[in-house]
């Protein structure tokens, strides 16, 4: 997306005061959007779970935060994949972002932003805006919801009555059908196949397990992208630095997003240097998660 000449005094005020904001991202969240300690849904009671399969889904959780404000790219590309910054954040949230003027919408992460930046509240990063629809220095109003995961049944598969009466229609035999298995078997004794070699099975590999952490967060995330090639080229370049990056493919109400993660780290000072490596590549936002 092409930057745009910005002229608003504020705004020119935003992109140096922007120059030195940094999202702190809080190193006590847990997973975002987490379903083991999620905080339940405020609009109803979650449904019974009655011992059959089911399945995690993302509910909005307005209690944790919701913001409907104006938000503001200020034309630069950003690292860290979809994600807006607010003042008023605590931890770092997995939320789902509406631009309020087009109806698009897009799942990505929130973090705290420092309050004296001038301009409006809520920070936009580069992807986020391409998701949005939002133009470079052009605010826009955006709703923005916590995400929490629960679980909830799955509807079981439709069931046949077979109490129900099926009328089946007698079709007389033009041959005595054991006449005519006679006949086969004799026709296929006669011929004697060719003896067919059993080739041996190949061996399965066995898969590399990953290394034992006691850490409860031993992963780190980099980011939350809506374009899976722009997460996998990120997981690309973090493997070519010697660290082990993961793509993982999540979607929450139909609007499918990538993960990208670092680890697990065996001990806790392994990975606070992988931490202190990946800011060091750009990905300022990273923090740890459990998966």
């Amino acid at each position: 997306m092409a930057n745009a000449l910005i002229s608003t005094p504020w705004l020119k005020g935003g992109l140096v005061a922007s120059l030195m904001l940094t999202v702190a991202a809080c190193e006590q969240l847990e997973n975002i959007g987490a379903g083991a300690e999620a905080t339940p849904h405020s609009e109803g009671p979650a449904l019974p779970l009655l011992g059959g399969a089911t399945e995690e889904r993302d509910v909005e959780a307005p209690e944790i935060f919701q913001k409907t404000e104006t938000g503001l790219w200020d034309g630069r590309p950003s690292l860290g994949g979809v994600w807006v910054a607010h003042p008023d954040v605590t931890d770092p949230e997995r939320v789902i972002i509406r631009n309020e003027t087009n109806g698009k919408f897009v799942i990505g992460a929130l973090f705290r932003r420092e309050r004296d930046n001038p301009g409006p509240a809520l920070q936009v990063s580069s992807d986020a805006a391409e998701e949005l629809g939002m133009l470079a220095g052009s605010p826009a109003t955006l709703n923005v919801v916590a995400l929490r995961r629960e679980a909830a049944p799955v509807a079981p598969p439709a069931t046949t009555d077979f109490d129900a009466p099926v009328e089946i229609a007698a079709t007389p035999l033009e041959t005595d059908p054991i006449a005519g298995a006679a006949a086969a078997i004799a026709a296929a004794e006669a011929v004697t196949p060719a003896p067919v070699a059993t080739p041996a099975p190949a061996p399965v590999p066995t898969p590399a397990a990953a290394p034992a952490s006691s850490l409860a967060k031993p992963f780190i995330q980099i980011g939350i992208f809506s374009v899976e090639e722009n997460a996998n080229n990120t997981a690309t370049s973090l493997r070519q630095d010697g660290m082990s990056a993961t793509v993982l493919a999540q979607n929450s109400q139909g609007k499918p997003f990538w993960r990208v993660i670092v680890g697990p780290a065996p001990t806790a000072a392994d990975r606070a240097a992988i931490l202190d490596k990946v800011k060091a590549l750009g990905f300022t936002d990273a923090y740890f998660v459990s998966n």
